[in-house]
């Protein structure tokens, strides 16, 4: 759809916002929060890495999204034994006796990449080229990725058996790293009455992939006021320990800040914090309301931190 201005544009994204959202709250039930989150990161061209314990719906969630937009959908089931080639395909020789390319499952809209941290870093590896240059390379010759491209991947807290910490290079091309808990009672009630019925829930599609592309470039314009833009990029410098902005506590309990990359990430998600909002530009609220999604997978603690217990989460809490 064409519309005559930016000012509609954002109107119009604003409005799609409200009716994805309702539409997903068919089937997630209380993760508002989450669901905004996530979407942010899909209109803003991120990645995101939902973490939490098994059983709080990460993948419900991921498909219940991928349903609502009119995208290409697959899902990758990380296992300690799957292999570079399962991402991204691999060359076989056909009848003709000519090698041919098998497209793998990395080649659609959404990739929900489940369970990342349950394989080998050499196989997460497999992912950092299509993450970052939406192309896969493959004997030596490149494939394109078809856009707009995501990669929503869920992991498992780092502390339980079989799991394998993601590298901090591919950590960071993650825009976004989302945070599950436990649902509220009441909404763990209206859960279990769905879950438990012969309820079938159907998810309009409110989003086409044509209309992504267009409102992600729609947030590419939104104007950035001068003293948010400042904000952003000072509050990223404060989390570098031992640099003239770091504050005493950050030199005490971090042992590496976030790099130029975090500034990027804050800016063009508090843009679309911002038009979600129905606003046509960034305040420092909206730099503040993705701050922890984008800075807490790329602040490493020191001993010192986890001797005391301060957790990431209460750094950046003292950073804003």
């Amino acid at each position: 759809m064409e519309y005559r201005n930016e000012v509609e544009a954002v109107d119009a994204l604003s409005a799609k916002y409200k009716s994805l959202l309702s539409e997903i709250k068919k089937v997630i039930i209380g993760q508002d929060d989450i669901v905004k989150d996530v979407l942010i990161g899909i209109f803003s061209r991120g990645h995101c890495l939902l973490v939490g314990v098994p059983g709080l719906a990460k993948t419900l969630l991921v498909q219940t999204i991928a349903n609502a937009l009119d995208l290409k959908f697959n899902r990758i089931q990380f296992t300690p034994d799957l292999m570079p080639s399962d991402i991204t395909g691999s060359e076989i020789l056909d009848e003709k006796k000519e090698f041919r390319f098998i497209h793998g499952p990395v080649f659609a809209n959404i990739v929900l990449a489940d369970e990342i941290n349950r394989t080998p870093p050499k196989t997460q590896a497999a992912l950092l080229e299509a993450m970052q240059e939406k192309t896969v390379t493959v004997s030596g010759k490149p494939y394109r990725l078809d856009e707009p491209f995501f990669v929503l991947a869920t992991q498992n807290p780092i502390e339980q058996e079989g799991t394998y910490p993601l590298p901090e290079a591919q950590l960071d091309r993650f825009m976004l790293n989302i945070i599950l808990d436990y649902p509220k009672y009441e909404d763990e009630v209206a859960i279990v009455k769905n879950t438990t019925s012969d309820l079938n829930i159907q998810v309009n599609k409110i989003v086409s992939g044509a209309e992504i592309i267009h409102f992600q470039n729609i947030i590419r314009k939104v104007p950035v006021a001068d003293n948010v833009l400042e904000y952003a990029v000072t509050l990223v410098n404060k989390t570098r320990p031992n640099t003239a902005l770091a504050p005493a506590f950050v030199n005490d309990y971090l042992e590496w800040g976030a790099g130029p990359r975090a500034s990027q990430f804050l800016t063009i998600g508090a843009k679309c914090h911002a038009v979600f909002n129905g606003k046509y530009s960034p305040d420092i609220e909206d730099v503040q309301a993705v701050a922890a999604a984008v800075l807490r997978h790329r602040i490493v603690r020191n001993y010192k931190a986890e001797a005391e217990g301060i957790s990431v989460g209460d750094i950046i809490k003292r950073l804003l």
